[in-house]
């Protein structure tokens, strides 16, 4: 609900500033609501300062030309999860080179199909909640959403995730049925995995993993148990959110109707 449904500049003309203040202050002058409602309006993308959208509670104004959109609303805001399609060489959570970096403007895919109008508050505190590889590429989950946060961290054991790897090295029906048996190692499995073969190029072999759980670098391990050379790895899937053709470096909001 609205403040005050006005054109706000033409207060701006009635009251002229010098001093600097804060346009949240300044906000509250012209429409007479708290400060604080003043301030989710800015975060919320519904203010410009000479017809620019300005997110910042705390920029300084004068005596610019202020605007708040008839459509401005105090609903909260939606909490937003993203998908990324990570390259190889990216840490997917902190690191000297970390994924996250990628959440920008310039890198959200072009066929984003959300059409959100993008603000500040939707890629701020944004969490990985799906460990891959430093040298894998694939579909990253980054989220402030706290069930989706719980489900693909806390329960991860119970969502699939399905990875295409290629291997060197001689796949025969001996080694895919030590693929897909679990590898125990300390009274514990390293990975439960269902394994399938993918495609054949050559000297390397497609193997397609569907596995629940599991810690990067597992995969690698059992490979290399039975014999294999891993050389690249791609995941495509999360749970029933797949990558689809999201193209590398790039990412999407998740749509309302996708579930993990």
């Amino acid at each position: 609900m609205l403040c005050q449904s006005v054109t706000l500049h033409h207060f701006v003309a009635l009251i002229p500033m010098t001093e600097p203040v804060r346009l949240a202050k300044r906000l509250a002058q012209l429409t007479g609501c708290s400060r604080s409602q003043a301030e989710q309006y800015i975060e919320g993308g519904w203010v410009r300062v000479n017809g620019k959208v300005q997110e910042s509670p705390q920029q300084r104004v004068t005596d610019e030309r202020i605007e708040l959109d008839p459509h401005a609303s105090l609903l909260a805001s939606v909490p937003m999860t993203v998908l990324l399609h990570k390259p190889a060489g990216y840490d997917w959570g902190d690191g000297p080179k970390p994924a996250g970096e990628l959440l920008t403007e310039a890198q959200r895919s072009p066929g984003d199909p959300s059409k959100v109008r993008l603000l500040k508050r939707h890629l701020k505190d944004q969490v990985c909640v799906t460990p891959l590889e430093w040298g894998a590429s694939g579909l990253l989950v980054f989220t402030q959403d706290f069930p989706i946060r719980r489900k693909l961290w806390e329960d991860a054991a119970l969502v699939e995730n399905e990875i295409i790897v290629d291997v060197r090295g001689e796949v025969n029906e001996e080694v895919m049925h030590a693929l897909n048996r679990p590898l125990v190692s300390n009274n514990r499995a390293v990975l439960v995995a269902k394994v399938a073969l993918s495609k054949q190029t050559g000297a390397l072999t497609g193997l397609r993993f569907a596995v629940k759980g599991g810690e990067p670098g597992a995969i690698a391990t059992v490979c290399q148990h039975v014999g294999l050379e891993v050389t690249g790895m791609k995941r495509i899937r999360v749970g029933r959110v797949p990558m689809a053709d999201l193209a590398l470096g790039q990412w999407r909001f998740l749509m309302p109707h996708e579930r993990f």
